[in-house]
């Protein structure tokens, strides 16, 4: 079972992780839901569509402009407390690496702590510990936050992933977080390069053989557009087909830009798989 905040999910369930970016400067949507009020409407939006949970974030993952922890704070809080009033049930996740902004986020009513920079502040998961918050342990090879991959190298990039990320989880639970309130997530694109994000992608089962669920994050990434050649506007149909891959190899959550696409590609693999029966049957039958 899967613990987030005050809902559980069975080991067979597919969660959409609907993103919303409180930034000026998101690589996809350039700022639509920097405004408060866009930002509920989006929430109500991905609701409606089917998302499991929402992952809010304060800072653009890239280079872009300086944001400091007071700033993030005030983009984020205020905001967890708006839709935590609206939708009480509703797993809300926030994307930092700062312990002080978690720690803010989760006074406000956040469930997840989306520690998207792999422990850069090692303070974070004590946040998650104390607050009883779950937390999302990635894979960026010690990355500093903001900063594009250059040149990296791996002998072997899933060994790489692994070691990185069930080290963090089971650091976390030295420290108190809930064993089943724990994901890995190997970071696509962070710190890698496309054949590495591939790579991952096609031996994500590796990672799943862990035993600890597993988050990815493929939503019209880099490596998607650099393997077809295509620009941002244009990366779904490929982002579609690595979330189908990642489904049947095993992942559970998918953190995603298209919450209505992704949830049917996801219960159509899950239909596929055996776990889900399909909406309705009449052919041959009637």
């Amino acid at each position: 079972m899967l613990t987030l905040g005050r809902r559980t999910f069975d080991d067979s369930a597919l969660l959409v992780m609907a993103i919303v970016n409180r930034t000026r400067d998101s690589f996809y949507d350039r700022g639509a839901t920097f405004a408060e009020d866009k930002a509920l409407e989006r929430v109500r939006e991905v609701v409606a569509q089917g998302a499991d949970l929402v992952d809010i974030g304060g800072v653009k993952a890239g280079p872009g402009e300086r944001v400091d922890a007071e700033e993030e704070i005030r983009r984020t809080v205020p905001f967890v407390a708006a839709v935590r009033a609206e939708f009480p049930d509703l797993v809300i996740s926030v994307d930092t690496w700062r312990a002080e902004v978690g720690r803010a986020v989760c006074r406000a009513g956040a469930d997840v702590l989306n520690d998207a920079w792999g422990g850069f502040d090692p303070a974070l998961a004590e946040v998650a510990a104390e607050h009883g918050a779950a937390l999302v342990c990635t894979h960026t090879n010690g990355a500093t936050p903001r900063t594009p991959p250059h040149r990296p190298s791996y002998d072997d990039v899933v060994a790489a992933a692994i070691e990185a990320t069930v080290a963090l989880a089971e650091r976390a639970v030295t420290l108190g977080v809930h064993r089943d309130s724990l994901l890995i997530d190997p970071a696509h694109d962070f710190d890698k390069n496309t054949w590495h994000s591939l790579e991952v992608t096609r031996r994500l089962d590796e990672m799943v053989a862990t035993g600890w669920p597993v988050l990815v994050s493929l939503s019209h990434k880099d490596f998607v557009g650099e393997t077809l050649d295509a620009p941002l506007e244009q990366r779904l149909v490929g982002t579609l087909a690595a979330t189908a891959v990642s489904a049947w190899q095993g992942a559970r959550v998918f953190r995603v830009h298209d919450v209505a696409e992704t949830r049917q590609t996801l219960d159509m693999v899950a239909s596929i798989r055996g776990d889900r029966p399909p909406a309705r049957v009449v052919r041959g039958l009637a």
